[in-house]
């Protein structure tokens, strides 16, 4: 039976309410099969079921090698290309191994005081410009600089490098042209060598010199795993990191009785969290997967080499998983998602993830309970991506102390 003809569902109306489209295709069936916007054919997958399936399928490979035509993610160096999202099984394990350690839920715990100082840091000085400007962008003055920073820490990237550094990782993700992404990645590759080459030289004790140890010490992490593994650190723990902090404070601040209540009782911020990541995840798309062999999904026969997207966001909207699954409560039972993943490929930087949104949304509810946003919800600027939703810019301000 041939393919049925693809669907176009990442029109306009779609970059206006993406969950409004993901809606109606989940209500027609599990899997579709679609054009993206570069005209390449995949086949979407948007029910929770399926999705957390197909997240768990060892025959759903993320190795290029197994691709035939369609859409295959980004284009990275080869040297770039040995992560962990790009390798299966037993290679999959061996490095996931080898740095599970430094993400280890007690490693991240002896992590929390420097991310507490950093961000409150950080508030600080997003308090001075409220009080100076009245306007401040929460992107670009916490929600970005708090990850890096603590990556930075985590690879040993001393401090006089941060500021360019910071601009190269800027404009691979928001990008004036295509050759900016291109540009950019060629800038954190050499240089990421040259990190390398300098803490085998003047090791530091930080994530980075503990790699280089192993690789040192006869592992069987080559060289290009070890900057392929530190490029996947610094990307994966930048670009969820700092949109789920912006999304969450946004969400917060358009659901006031949840923020109230939040700032009422700390308890309820870890359930806050969850429900974040499940409500407004900024990754729509867990990473392309190609399947190994023929395979059936919902009814669809998937060839072999295709190219299937598990839609995690349309997944966390799913009424067939979700009581009101569009409605945002920080009170509710079932808050599980798969925003970080689930399986093999489950985010190694999860649990340092959760602290760093934790710490950064208890601190802006308890240093600023007069927070609002600077312009009205439907005028944000928002990423034009099939793959994320996430926010360029949000502006907020503080409203007037009320009169007594």
């Amino acid at each position: 039976m041939s393919a049925p003809a693809p669907q176009r569902p990442f029109d306009d109306a779609y970059f206006a309410d993406p969950y409004a489209v993901y809606a109606r295709l989940r209500s027609e069936r599990a899997v579709h099969h679609v054009l993206l916007p570069d005209e390449s054919r995949v086949w979407l997958v948007t029910r929770e079921a399926e999705v957390r399936a197909g997240l768990a399928d060892v025959r759903l490979s993320v190795n290029k090698q197994h691709a035939s035509t369609g859409y295959k993610g980004f284009s990275l160096p080869a040297t770039l290309d040995a992560n962990l999202l790009n390798i299966d099984a037993a290679d999959h394990l061996r490095l996931r191994r080898l740095v599970s350690k430094e993400f280890s839920p007690r490693r991240v715990e002896d992590l929390r005081a420097r991310v507490e100082q950093t961000c409150q840091n950080l508030a600080r000085r997003l308090a001075e410009l409220l009080r100076t400007d009245g306007v401040a962008d929460l992107v670009d003055v916490l929600a970005t600089p708090l990850p890096l920073s603590i990556i930075g820490d985590l690879l040993g990237v001393p401090d006089r490098d941060r500021r360019p550094f910071a601009n190269w990782v800027r404009m691979m993700q928001v990008p004036d042209s295509p050759k900016d992404i291109v540009d950019a990645i060629a800038c954190i590759h050499a240089y990421l060598l040259d990190l390398i080459e300098l803490r085998r030289n003047e090791p530091d004790g930080n994530l980075l010199s503990g790699l280089i140890s192993v690789r040192d010490e006869g592992d069987q992490l080559s060289g290009d795993e070890l900057v392929s593994l530190a490029f996947l650190i610094l990307m994966a723990g930048l670009d969820n990191t700092q949109h789920v902090i912006s999304s969450g404070i946004l969400t917060l601040l358009q659901h006031r009785d949840q923020l109230a209540a939040i700032r009422t009782d700390a308890s309820l911020l870890p359930g806050a969290v969850e429900e974040i990541l499940r409500h407004t995840t900024p990754n729509h798309m867990a990473i392309r997967r190609f399947p190994t062999e023929d395979i059936e999904i919902d009814g669809a026969l998937i060839p072999a080499g295709d190219t299937v997207l598990l839609c995690l966001a349309a997944a966390h909207r799913d009424p067939r998983r979700y009581p009101e699954p569009d409605r945002f409560d920080v009170l509710r039972d079932d808050k599980a998602h798969l925003a970080l993943g689930y399986g093999i490929h489950y985010c190694l930087g999860a649990p340092l993830a959760r602290m760093q949104i934790n710490v950064a949304l208890a601190t802006m509810t308890h240093c600023f309970p007069r927070l609002s946003l600077a312009v009205p919800a439907n005028e944000l600027s928002w990423s034009r991506s099939f793959r994320s939703h996430s926010l360029k810019q949000l502006p907020i301000t503080l409203e007037p102390a009320p009169r007594r």
